[in-house]
């Protein structure tokens, strides 16, 4: 049974440069979204409560998106962390976009849920 790709938005109020630095730096996620971060290359191992996932950065685009594949997950199936302003009104989102089974979605999105909450509380907003 494979996965299937969904997508969240979040708004925050910050600027797409301090946001960028959040999603895409080893010290950036390791304030919100692991206990730990390093990179070696392009892996990147994230550290949680004495586990750990190692995720590959297939690509990047200064201040716009970043996406990442778990190392242990199907080559199609990423997760990316994408910016966009609203140009009249500067307004500032996050789209989430993941892979999940159908019945696990609702878990992982209440998990998204959770990391955005201490995101936002890392950016002070």
């Amino acid at each position: 049974m494979s996965k299937t790709k969904y997508e969240l938005e979040y708004t925050l109020n910050t600027s797409p440069k301090v946001l960028f630095e959040r999603l895409s730096t080893p010290s950036g996620l390791a304030e919100w979204f692991a206990d730990d971060v390093n990179m070696v290359d392009s892996i990147y191992t994230f550290e949680w409560e004495g586990s750990e996932q190692k995720a590959e950065l297939l690509q990047k685009k200064e201040l716009r998106f970043a996406r990442f594949r778990w190392l242990d997950d199907d080559d199609e199936e990423y997760f990316e962390f994408r910016i966009r302003q609203d140009e009249l009104t500067g307004d500032v989102a996050l789209l989430i976009v993941d892979f999940a089974m159908e019945d696990e979605k609702s878990d992982a999105v209440d998990l998204w849920d959770s990391q955005i909450s201490e995101l936002k509380h890392a950016i002070g907003l």
